[in-house]
């Protein structure tokens, strides 16, 4: 009986099988490049939709008023899910980065983020400046160079601010006859009323303004 001789689909030589071994994890390389490229670009795609839904939501409430709380939960909860959708979008960034810096052949996605327009300049600016650290987290080190800042904006409202308005209407008597006198009261928007015009302008904002 003859024997089939076992062909090896792998060479003998040394330097050939390093070769096809650098090769096969090239390949793997690239794979798991385009992968985590795919995975960045869906992430991307579903926080733009997001962030797309959120402001057609905005605006569709500025135009035809607020259901009010409904509107408000509704918001929020966008709000909230469009924060992880960025985080997610984020962090698989981040993967595809990684792993495209093994492979020549595989560029890293870069995800095009919403172009915010800046507020306008006419609004005043409170800076405030994060504490910077003592030392250096890597090594210890406490020789730090400022190389620059990154400046995030965001918009706040400031609380309404009450105050008490004292009118006061002082008497007088005449030393020669005696006769006593006053300026006479202001005027109320309500007869006797304690809410001035522009307390009684936002109520009747917030109350009919809005719906």
């Amino acid at each position: 009986m003859v024997m089939e001789a076992t062909v090896s689909p792998f060479p003998d030589d040394v330097e050939a099988l390093k070769a096809l071994l650098a090769t096969a994890t090239q390949r793997a390389d690239d794979a798991e490049a385009k992968l985590a490229n795919a995975h960045a670009r869906e992430s991307a795609t579903e926080a733009v939709i997001a962030h797309l839904k959120l402001q057609i939501a905005k605006l569709r409430r500025e135009q035809y008023g607020a259901s009010a709380e409904r509107t408000r939960r509704l918001l929020d909860q966008m709000e909230l899910q469009l924060e992880d959708l960025e985080a997610d979008a984020a962090e698989d960034d981040l993967v595809a980065e990684v792993a495209a810096a093994k492979t020549a052949t595989v560029t890293a996605f870069e995800r095009k983020r919403p172009v915010r327009k800046p507020f306008p300049e006419h609004l005043p600016r409170e800076r405030v400046v994060v504490p910077a650290p003592c030392s250096c987290p890597a090594c210890g080190g406490g020789r730090l160079s400022k190389l620059g800042e990154d400046v995030t904006e965001t918009l706040e409202v400031i609380p309404r601010a009450w105050k008490v308005i004292q009118t006061v209407r002082e008497k007088f008597s005449c030393r020669d006859c005696e006769k006593i006198t006053q300026p006479p009261a202001p005027f109320h928007v309500v007869p006797r009323g304690w809410a001035g015009p522009s307390f009684l302008a936002m109520l009747l904002f917030e109350k009919y303004g809005q719906h």
